[in-house]
């Protein structure tokens, strides 16, 4: 019976307020009462929901830097490689164009290692017989003369550069024709002329070429450039030191050259793989 009463009392007040808001007041005061509760139990929904979308958002993000890492490093690794190509496509450029100044059938080649003697200035190239490398073969750089071969095998060759000691070229002052012999100092970055008069007329600043004589080096090419004179009147000759033109310690890539002589005693229907006519 209570049952009964109490659902009919509700459902005569709510008709009522349905009617006439008379408990509108009531109900927003009980509302305002109730929302921390109701906050508070989803609180611990929401914070969880929070937590796993950041764990997710925080994991894709640890993921893509890791991934954005390597690509980076990968795209270094390109642009390093496309830098050293660019290098070497220049180096190569300029090494060519020097041929025009040989006016020589002339042949690159790579250097393949150096020798570790600091009294010694030889390197090894990547050619040899088989390409139509000899003994005696003069190579140069896109600035000067390096040096020539002093031995050839099948498939690579030794050559001498003009900074060690054993080495002679001869060559002559551009400005007034002063023919002498350059020879090794065995530094990386200096050669000398042997028995220069006094009197001679050379002095720092001049360029020194190839004279030709010989026969294995092309005539007129550079050789370097004097750097110091030094006359002592109690000597019969000067002191005179020269540094190269060519990049002795830089280079990667050389240019062999045939001499005229040379080139005539090989078969005309002959091409030394990679030689340029």
């Amino acid at each position: 019976m209570r049952v009964v009463l109490a659902t009919l009392l509700s459902v005569v007040l709510m008709t009522a307020d349905h009617k006439a808001a008379h408990l509108e007041s009531v109900r927003a005061a009980l509302s305002t009462v109730v929302y921390p509760l109701q906050y508070a139990v989803h609180l611990p929904i929401r914070a969880g929901a929070w937590i796993a979308e950041n764990a997710s958002s925080r994991g894709d993000l640890i993921a893509e830097n890791e991934r954005l890492k390597v690509e980076r490093l990968q795209l270094q690794a390109r642009l390093e490689k496309l830098a050293t190509l660019e290098a070497e496509n220049r180096r190569l450029r300029t090494l060519l164009d020097s041929s025009v100044k040989t006016a020589e059938k002339v042949l690159v080649a790579e250097l393949l290692s150096v020798d570790m003697n600091p009294f010694s200035r030889r390197i090894v190239l990547n050619k040899g017989r088989r390409d139509g490398v000899y003994a005696g073969q003069s190579l140069v750089d896109s600035q000067g003369v390096m040096g020539q071969v002093v031995s050839a095998g099948p498939f690579s060759s030794t050559a001498l550069l003009i900074t060690d000691p054993s080495h002679a070229l001869p060559v002559q002052v551009h400005r007034t024709g002063l023919r002498a012999v350059a020879t090794g100092s065995g530094a990386a970055d200096s050669v000398s002329l042997s028995h220069i008069p006094n009197n001679a007329d050379i002095r720092v600043g001049d360029l020194l070429v190839t004279s030709g004589l010989g026969g294995r080096f092309p005539q007129g090419y550079p050789v370097g450039r004097v750097t110091r004179v030094q006359r002592d009147s109690g000597q019969p000759f000067a002191d005179v030191e020269v540094e190269p033109s060519a990049r002795l310690e830089r280079n990667r890539e050389v240019l062999l050259i045939w001499s005229q002589g040379r080139g005539a005693l090989l078969d005309s229907n002959y091409r030394p793989h990679g030689a340029i006519r």
